[in-house]
């Protein structure tokens, strides 16, 4: 017998002949709850239980694809009644009963839209048939898959959003909900995002977050080593804690309403850790019997919740009999809106499946800009001054952020440094003090976190613009982007998006400081992300010009915009003798933008077209000069944008030239230069060749630069197309 099967027959045994757990008679008042109210509970633990059954009997039919279940796990209804529909929800994956019971809350019943999710229909209302989720957005669950806590940083930047709310004047008694499984505790994403959490509570700030740590103890196969988990979230300072047996959904709601009310009254994070089982195993292929034994799979099975609220169904004054109707009305409810979800349509071209993976357009605020005198005010006579005059990269792309923060109020720049020491390389420096802490504001150490704030402020309204200190900093929090922040939309589709410009200092050529570390030319942990834009500018004018078009990306398209800085042209001045000053420019009118995927062209010459990005820029101009002396006319394409690229433009931008050479300070395997040469390769294109860095990490010292293009090595690979 399946343990679905089994699960069921013993409970309705056990109703049958009274053998439930023993349960206090007084406990739903005091939690205070009504019969109507526990009915509601009952109905929400049924759905969910039932639900899980369907998605089973959907892939027996070769009609469903999912079956993760979240059965043992009821309780979680409580958490839900004991909240708002307004608040949102970052769910745990085995969190069905809090998804149906928040449904019920909100006079919505669940079952045909779960049906349609667990049949990958694309009339499901979440995620379009592209994967079973749970998630709605007229309940304010935004979708997860079945990630290992990555949904926990973006669950604290939705509860510092609110917390930034009220201290902007805003009329908030919102908090957000954040569930997870004790095998998730053990990552590090968890343990950041705790941390992270307990760090900002500590220092005051209002932080309204309840987390549910769901403790079946075990993950997959291996289980939670005993007290292990009480003694872990026991230790976070900063986190209010309580605990509860999970199996009793009176019990369960006592303790989250408790727990919410201090949350609201204090904004401080606090953390609820719920005792559950988990019956039918991990899922639909899995067999438990393979690491637990039959002695352990009974004793969590005799904890069923529905037991527990059965007792409390009758101390209310329920019949054997309204219960078990009650129950087998449910059953038949769940799988009538499962056999219909058969027959809805599914996707099936590609088409179809990538629609969501850019969110859509959306109406942004049109203001007036800021007047002369508020402008003035804002940046000083010095800056203003700065202004008139030719600067270099660090000095506009400073400016050039003062000015977006003016213009737009939405904007929250945050990360390691920014504030009062102004960034590592000084970029962010006197924003702060113009802008004020809760717009320009120091994070802790952590690159999860940072991302994980800038998700959560975005899915609350604002423009976040999280800044990575170094580009080999980002593969700690990568996931960040590819698993959460790009995923959302295409997984919501379209419903939700995380709009946002990340700033990461990065590239090579720092001459002796830091190495690989700090001089990291791989951006292929970027380019494979469907959906988000990646830019890099070669000079501080178009710095500017470019995070203009960032924030209208994010602002009007809610795209996720990664705009890669090259460290080392962030104080270059001078171009081709020193003292020329060639690399310094003046900042750019306000009207001027640089739209997405358009090149740019730096001069006319037709012998060859050296299509290039950042410092390549840079030294493929000298390599100009010393080329026009041999008789070469050549022009440069600024790629700008990496992704995504336009083929029409760059092919276009080049068509003209007898020749083509792409200069890639990526590492040859895996960088753009690959994209490019296929590019034309595809297209018939004859005369192209490439120059790129080596396969190999970056050196400290007088070495800095071995591994990489040269002004020499572009001028001699061009010469070596003639």
């Amino acid at each position: 017998m399946d343990a679905a099967t089994r699960v069921h027959e013993r409970f309705l045994e056990r109703v049958r002949a009274g053998d439930l757990p023993g349960t206090d008679p007084g406990a739903l008042t005091e939690a205070g709850l009504d019969l109507d109210g526990l009915l509601a509970l009952w109905r929400a633990q049924l759905l969910s239980r039932h639900m899980d059954r369907v998605g089973r009997w959907l892939q027996s039919q070769g009609q469903g694809f999912y079956t993760i279940g979240s059965s043992g796990h009821e309780g979680m209804a409580g958490v839900a009644a004991a909240l708002r529909v307004t608040d949102p929800a970052f769910l745990h994956y085995r969190d069905g009963a809090f998804q149906t019971a928040r449904a019920v809350q909100a006079g919505h019943d669940p079952a045909h839209d779960m049906a349609l999710s667990f049949a990958a229909s694309k009339e499901d209302p979440i995620s379009g048939g592209r994967h079973k989720v749970l998630g709605s957005k007229r309940l304010n669950i935004p979708p997860q898959t079945s990630t290992i806590a990555s949904h926990l940083p973006k669950a604290v930047g939705a509860a510092f959003a609110l917390g930034l709310n009220r201290r902007r004047g805003q009329a908030e008694d919102r908090l957000v909900m954040c569930s997870f499984g004790d095998a998730s505790l053990n990552h590090s994403t968890a343990q950041g995002a705790l941390n992270a959490a307990g760090w900002t509570a500590w220092q005051g700030a209002p932080l309204p977050l309840m987390f549910v740590c769901e403790d079946n103890g075990i993950g997959i196969s291996v289980a939670s080593p005993e007290g292990w988990v009480d003694a872990v979230l026991r230790a976070r300072p900063g986190l209010s804690y309580d605990r509860v047996d999970g199996c009793d959904v009176v019990a369960t709601h006592a303790a989250a309403q408790k727990l919410a009310a201090e949350i609201r009254r204090t904004r401080r994070p606090g953390l609820l850790h719920l005792g559950c089982v988990r019956l039918y195993g991990h899922a639909g292929a899995d067999v438990e019997s393979a690491y637990r034994s039959e002695a352990e799979i009974a004793a969590d099975e005799a904890r069923d919740p529905l037991l527990y609220t059965a007792r409390h169904l009758l101390h209310a004054g329920l019949e054997e009999g309204d219960i078990l109707s009650s129950y087998e009305e449910v059953a038949e409810h769940c799988f009538d809106a499962a056999r219909r979800a058969m027959d809805r349509p599914r996707l099936h071209s590609a088409a179809e499946v990538a629609a969501s993976l850019i969110p859509p357009r959306r109406e942004a605020p049109r203001r007036n800009a800021p007047s002369p005198e508020d402008r003035a005010e804002s940046f000083g006579a010095a800056d203003l001054r700065a202004m008139e005059q030719p600067q270099p990269m660090n000095k506009l792309i400073n400016l050039g952020l003062a000015d977006l923060l003016l213009e737009t109020p939405e904007i929250v720049i945050a990360g390691e440094d920014v504030g009062r020491k102004g960034g590592v390389y000084g970029i962010t420096k006197g924003l702060q003090a113009r802008f004020g802490a809760m717009r320009v504001m120091d994070t802790l150490l952590d690159e999860q976190s940072i991302l994980g704030l800038a998700i959560g402020l975005g899915q609350q309204g604002y423009l976040p613009m999280p800044e990575i200190q170094f580009l080999a900093y980002l593969h700690n929090a990568e996931d960040q982007i590819r698993g959460e922040a790009a995923t959302l939309p295409f997984f919501s589709n379209g419903q939700y998006a995380n709009p946002m410009v990340v700033r990461v200092a990065g590239l090579g050529y720092q001459k002796g400081f830091g190495g690989h570390f700090h001089n990291d030319n791989s951006l292929a942990v970027l380019r494979d992300i469907p959906g988000i834009i990646i830019g890099c500018p070669s000079d501080g004018a178009d710095a500017v010009r470019m995070y203009r078009e960032a924030v209208r990306l994010a602002q009007e398209e809610q795209r996720v915009v990664v705009m890669i800085e090259p460290i080392a042209l962030y104080p270059m001045r001078d171009l081709l003798e020193p003292g020329d000053g060639g690399w310094m420019r003046a900042y750019p009118d306000r009207a001027e933008t640089a739209p997405l995927s358009q090149p740019r062209r730096m001069g006319e010459g037709t012998d060859l077209a050296i299509v290039t990005y950042g410092n390549g820029v840079y030294l493929s101009e000298q390599a100009r000069h010393d080329l026009a002396a041999s008789g070469i006319a050549a022009r440069i394409v600024d790629l700008r944008w990496l992704a995504p690229l336009d083929p029409e433009a760059i092919l276009a931008a080049t068509r003209d030239c007898a020749q083509v050479l792409i200069v890639d300070e990526c590492r040859r395997t895996g960088s753009q230069s690959e994209a490019l040469m296929t590019l034309f390769a595809e297209t018939g294109r004859a005369g192209v060749a490439r120059i790129t860095a080596e396969d190999c990490f970056i050196a400290t010292g007088p070495a800095y630069a071995a591994t990489l293009p040269s002004r020499e090595g572009i001028v001699a690979a061009a010469q070596a197309l003639f």
